[in-house]
């Protein structure tokens, strides 16, 4: 694993699996009711690190990006993670047809692709995981934290990540 921490809630990423098992890292730490809005670029990991997240809530099923299924939802493991990707909606109102306003901030974890766009309309109480490029294989995750559940789980996630990465 090359997955380092390169300053308070900011990671390196060096592959894939780098981001996977961030995603796992994370997973432990999640509680019913949290929402994560994950961030980037086409292509930059945001469903690599719903894998990790799934398997380090214990769900050995599949993951893959709900881009035309717009939720799947993922309750193998020790909550159910409700997996989301908001980026064929365009406006605010379509949100509804998503199933989103009956899970959210309730029961499992909401992970939302591209759900920067609407997170006024969604919850003022969520984590951003932004994921940006830094060279062709490597990304830098950030944590942006929302509110104060959202505050108490970056600095949760900071300090497992750097146990994990030995920072």
């Amino acid at each position: 694993m090359t997955l380092r921490r390169e300053g308070s809630r900011r990671y390196l990423s060096a592959s894939q699996e780098d981001t996977e098992r961030f995603g796992e890292l994370v997973a432990p730490l999640l509680a019913d009711g949290d929402v994560l809005v994950l961030t980037g670029g086409l292509g930059v990991g945001k469903t690599h690190f719903t894998k990790g997240v799934a398997r380090g809530l214990g769900d050995a099923h599949p993951v893959t990006s709900p881009t035309f299924a717009l939720m799947a939802v993922h309750d193998g493991g020790r909550i159910p993670l409700f997996h989301f990707d908001l980026y064929r909606l365009e406006h605010a109102y379509e949100l509804e047809d998503t199933g989103i306003f009956d899970v959210l901030g309730y029961e499992g974890a909401c992970l939302l692709e591209w759900g920067e766009q609407f997170q006024d309309e969604l919850t003022d109480e969520f984590l951003g995981v932004v994921i940006a490029r830094t060279g062709e294989s490597t990304r830098a995750i950030s944590l942006e934290a929302h509110g104060r559940r959202a505050e108490e789980l970056a600095e949760a996630i900071d300090a497992a990540v750097g146990a994990a990465v030995g920072a």
